[in-house]
């Protein structure tokens, strides 16, 4: 039997998939946020839809929920989970976008890792549009704001 603590590991120290059968399906949610840093110049094209590769947010929109619902296949040892909901939210600051990702699913596991994966993978969009126009982006502060069983 594995160590509650270390729930992802077996008797010898062998990294599994967590056994969720047990537990019972619940309304969850989660919410993820990060930034990326742009310079000004980069920011005025963005928002003036001026880029050479068209619009920014909408495309890291729709690849933050493409990623969400492929994170199992990014992730080893993560569950697959039905989404129900996946919104991803920008705000387009002084020295960058703010990114957030609200995910929501009724499982037997959080939702966590879906929410993470869409602000990055939206802030990796993001730079990945923007790249040749600006050599100076930073991806930065990554992180779970919270996780909620409703």
């Amino acid at each position: 039997m594995s160590d509650p603590a270390f729930s992802h590991l077996d008797a010898e120290g062998t990294a599994r998939m967590v056994d969720v059968g047990p537990k019972p399906v619940q309304r969850r949610r989660a919410v993820a946020a990060g930034f990326i840093r742009l310079q000004a110049p980069t920011l005025g094209a963005l928002q003036a839809q001026a880029l050479p590769k068209g619009d920014v947010l909408t495309v890291a929109r729709v690849a933050a929920i493409l990623a969400a619902k492929k994170t199992p296949e990014l992730i080893p040892l993560c569950h697959g989970l039905p989404l129900e909901n996946m919104e991803i939210d920008f705000e387009v600051q002084e020295h960058g976008i703010a990114i957030r990702a609200t995910a929501v699913t009724s499982a037997k596991t959080g939702v966590e890792m879906e929410a993470l994966t869409a602000v990055s993978v939206a802030a990796l969009t993001i730079y990945d549009m923007c790249k040749a126009v600006d050599k100076a982006m930073v991806i930065e502060n990554v992180r779970l704001l919270e996780k909620i069983k409703e």
